[in-house]
């Protein structure tokens, strides 16, 4: 595959100052709850996810915490009874209410938070342009831009809930998906690759230290699987075979009754927009890792490794594909690119790079605590803010979970 000159974070995110970065994307979160009531904004469909209002919420505790706390003496807490409903899983930083319980706080308001909302937002200005300070406003920014991708997927989990279906955005144009064409392939030779973030630019802990890898030569997809490709597995018995599942993927299978993709329903699929028909060549989303595994092993190929797909991502844009740019509704559409539409499964566990060292006081819980029995993705979905990914970027899931923006892209041994 011909390589072009990879672009470094800082070149896709554009020319906007740090400053600028923050307000957009405080003011983009805020954009995207514009269409939901007081109750949209507080339900909690699931563990897995939280209700639009505790996001807008710990977001704006981060910064009032990590930023205004520690580093302006002259601030005062919003609230001294909020830090207890709003940390996530900073242990660090005391007791907190039960993610479970994330639902039950009717109280306070969604206006009561927005206005707290924009009162972080303007005491954190003589901050943002302190050198001293960039850095941990770089994760602050990064972790929001984290949490906008989760917002928008919680809340499509809860209003799929709802019998219903009831849309998030209504009115809004549907594009269609280009044909997806036959399958191609980029080829590798494989030999010592370098992977690993590079320095250049912000990146979390998790994405280094940078090392080597040794690659056998591959082959990665130049286009993710479709929605037509699944229905063919699906056809083909591919849920009913148990010859094509790991063991813990079939168990699952068998105990919680899975037949498709999560939404799918007939030829619709649930959307932002409420029940939509489903796009043939469309990618597939909402699918767990036991499902992409046994769908690239009936396809006769398999899961890549990340340290596969990174090398081969190196040469891609990361801001490339379809992200999310402003307030509207996510939705796959398919394209040439590496980045976009969904988060790639690989076959990788999500452990450790060699070297890698937890950083010191809170903000060290930030990845390394959750190395453990759970699967890397790579690339960026349709709800990923532009600009928010990179080569070297470690996604993490457990492997039944699929109501992120979740999909795949096949590997072979060449």
């Amino acid at each position: 595959m011909p390589r072009s000159e990879p672009k470094k974070p800082h070149e896709t995110e554009g020319a906007a100052s740090l400053p600028a970065q923050f307000r957009a994307t405080r003011a983009l979160t805020e954009a995207l709850v514009a269409p939901l009531s007081d109750a949209d904004a507080t339900i909690q469909s699931m563990e897995d996810a939280s209700p639009a209002k505790w996001h807008l919420a710990h977001t704006t505790w981060f910064w009032e915490t990590f930023l205004l706390r520690d580093h302006r003496p002259d601030y005062r807490l919003h609230r001294e009874d909020w830090p207890f409903l709003f940390n996530s899983y900073y242990e660090a930083e005391g007791a907190r209410i039960a993610r479970f319980a994330r639902g039950l706080l009717s109280r306070p308001t969604l206006a009561e938070v927005m206005d707290w909302r924009a009162a972080v937002t303007e005491a954190m200005t003589p901050l943002l342009d302190d050198p001293a300070l960039a850095p941990l406003i770089s994760l602050g920014v990064a972790h929001e831009q984290q949490h906008i991708e989760l917002l928008l997927t919680d809340i499509k989990h809860a209003l799929f809930c709802n019998p219903l279906g009831p849309a998030m955005w209504e009115g809004v144009p549907l594009p269609a998906a280009a044909p997806a064409g036959p399958l191609g392939w980029h080829q590798h030779p494989g030999g010592i690759a370098l992977v690993g973030h590079d320095g250049s630019g912000f990146a979390f802990d998790n994405e280094g230290p940078r090392h080597r890898v040794l690659l056998e030569p591959f082959a990665l997809a130049d286009r993710l699987v479709t929605n037509a490709e699944w229905d063919a597995f699906i056809a083909d018995g591919g849920y009913t075979n148990a010859r094509l599942w790991l063991a813990d993927g079939w168990a699952w299978v068998q105990r919680e009754g899975i037949t498709a993709p999560l939404y799918w329903r007939e030829d619709q699929h649930f959307t932002h927009q409420g029940w939509q028909k489903r796009d043939a060549n469309a990618p597939v989303t909402h699918i767990s890792h036991f499902e992409a595994d046994a769908f690239a092993t009936w396809a006769g190929g398999r899961l890549p490794t990340e340290f596969e797909w990174e090398a081969i991502a190196a040469a891609h844009d990361p801001a490339g594909g379809n992200q999310l740019d402003r307030a509207a509704p996510p939705l796959p559409q398919g394209g040439a690119g590496l980045f976009g539409d969904c988060w790639q499964f690989t076959r990788s566990a999500y452990l450790p790079y060699p070297g890698f060292r937890v950083a010191a006081g809170a903000v060290g819980e930030y990845n390394g605590k959750f190395m453990s029995g759970q699967v890397v993705l790579r690339g960026a979905s349709c709800a990923t803010v532009r600009g928010h990914s990179r080569a070297s970027y470690r996604n993490f899931f457990y492997p039944h979970q699929r109501w992120q923006f979740t999909g795949l892209r096949l590997a072979k041994d060449a």
